[in-house]
């Protein structure tokens, strides 16, 4: 399994709903965070702040700048890392999954075994994820 290459694709895949935020989160985000929290409505996020209407994108997903002007290498990065939802800070959470959203960071020799690379991902994201998931 590759490392992270900032591709960008789960952020894109996920942010036009398919993201949820926990109540905890949410309050969080009303208290100290509220540059965050104007894209919460009724428990869900990354909705326009004036219409209230779900966004395509996440409000805080950045793109580099690339070098040299090749756009097939695309980095993007997250304005709000640390305080990014869990459901963020837990992707990815399978191999199929990855395999599912074209993950850059999957290989070959992972789909050829993917109960080791199953172990070789929760062991890379075991600092991302709660205990005993």
């Amino acid at each position: 399994m590759k490392d992270c290459n900032q591709c960008g694709k789960c952020c894109i895949k996920y942010a036009d709903g398919g993201l949820s935020a926990t109540l905890e989160e949410i309050k969080m985000w009303e208290l100290f965070q509220p540059h965050i929290y104007k894209y919460v409505r009724n428990g869900s996020i990354w909705n326009d702040p004036d219409t209230g209407k779900q966004l395509t994108h996440c409000p805080f997903l950045e793109k580099t700048p690339t070098q040299n002007n090749a756009p097939h290498q695309e980095k993007y990065t997250c304005s709000i890392y640390l305080d990014r939802p869990e459901d963020c800070r837990h992707y990815p959470t399978s191999i199929s999954e990855m395999v599912r959203d074209e993950c850059e960071m999957i290989e070959v020799i992972d789909l050829k075994d993917p109960k080791r690379a199953q172990i070789k991902l929760d062991a890379l994201m075991s600092d991302s994820r709660p205990p005993n998931r």
